[in-house]
């Protein structure tokens, strides 16, 4: 839902009646995880997407009645072998969706911050807006108001998304909990033209791009447009002195050992989610017996994956930014890199409420 906030806030603000359907639960092969939203403007206008195609059609006329009627709606969508193309997934799985009207909640959120709403089901119809330091919004009870912020801001702080049953006393409340957490950061290293291929990959995926090189002639605006941040400073300095989260990747492009060894030394130890370096296997056997002798152990040398990228044959700075990008991805996801006509099982894998790191 967050990915529509501008839109729906615009909606809201010309007076402009909606309905927002969030994707509150998924099992099976669903197309999209819990979180995505599809908006629905009273007059018919349609933006976003619950399940890729599959049953938006039901799910845009649910939202035109809730647009209408202005009561929430909460219903599941499975396969469907009498009429899979109108209001089934054909691909097996199945959604959950949440309908509101109109969500005045939204109104004091801000883009990119930190923040998560929690929607209560059925008869209590409440809503709490909560940030690491404060809240909106409530259930008409002070004491479970209290219940439903805590384990709010609980899964706020774990990036969680999905569905909680909390009580307080005999009163009892099912909430769709939805966080929103600020993109996760591409560090690259090294201003060459392979770093400016995998900005605009890491773009595409939604991270907010940071590229460094201790060189101004090279890291600058004018050759990296479409980077979020260029910074000239020593690597390893500006890695020591910039914020590192366990969803950070760090892409070390610069395979010159005066870069790499001080910058992999402090990458390795920070508890970032990736750790590439781009080299040959003669450059990466070299790096690796200098981090040693800087007193690197084992266990962290195992973080750092060199040469970097998938196998994929690629050449040009484009097809090398792929193979990057897809390593990556499997990474995150837990994916094996083989490809799926290779596999048997589930396409999507699944922690819990959610897609791995969703």
């Amino acid at each position: 839902m967050f990915e529509l906030l501008e839109e729906l806030k615009a909606w809201a603000a010309s007076g402009r009646p909606f309905a927002v359907a969030s994707v509150v639960s998924t099992t099976g092969s669903a197309p999209r995880p819990a979180g995505a939203a599809l908006a629905v403007s009273a007059d018919g206008e349609a933006i976003g997407s619950v399940s890729g195609g599959c049953v938006e059609g039901a799910v845009y006329e649910l939202c035109l009645e809730v647009a209408a009627g202005g009561v929430p709606v909460r219903q599941t969508f499975g396969y469907s072998d009498d009429d899979a193309f109108a209001v089934g997934l054909t691909c097996g799985g199945v959604i959950e969706v949440l309908v509101w009207p109109s969500p005045r909640f939204l109104e004091p959120v801000r883009q990119g911050e930190r923040v998560a709403v929690a929607r209560a089901f059925g008869d209590t119809a409440g809503a709490v807006v909560v940030w690491p330091d404060r809240h909106e919004g409530g259930m008409g009870d002070d004491e479970l108001d209290a219940v439903v912020v805590a384990e709010t801001r609980a899964m706020l702080e774990a990036g969680l998304t999905g569905v909680r049953e909390v009580g307080c006393g005999e009163r009892r409340v099912e909430l769709f909990v939805e966080s929103h957490t600020p993109p996760p950061r591409l560090l690259i290293f090294g201003a060459i033209d392979f770093a400016a291929a995998l900005t605009r990959a890491g773009r595409l995926l939604g991270y907010h791009v940071t590229v460094c090189d201790a060189r101004p002639v090279f890291a600058t605006r004018r050759r990296f447009p479409e980077a979020h941040e260029v910074v000239v400073d020593w690597p390893h300095r500006y890695l020591a002195g910039t914020e590192v989260d366990s969803r950070t990747v760090i892409a070390v492009l610069t395979h010159d050992a005066k870069f790499d060894v001080p910058l992999l030394e402090v990458a390795l130890r920070t508890g970032a989610a990736y750790v590439g370096a781009m080299g040959s296997r003669r450059t990466h056997r070299d790096r690796m017996r200098r981090l040693r002798e800087q007193g690197l152990t084992e266990e962290e040398l195992g973080g750092l994956r060199s040469p970097i990228g998938l196998d994929l044959g690629a050449r040009t700075p484009e097809e090398t930014a792929v193979s990057i990008v897809a390593e990556i991805v499997a990474a995150r996801r837990g994916g094996s890199g083989v490809p799926l006509s290779q596999t048997g099982g589930p396409i999507h894998r699944f922690t819990g409420d959610r897609l791995v790191d969703a």
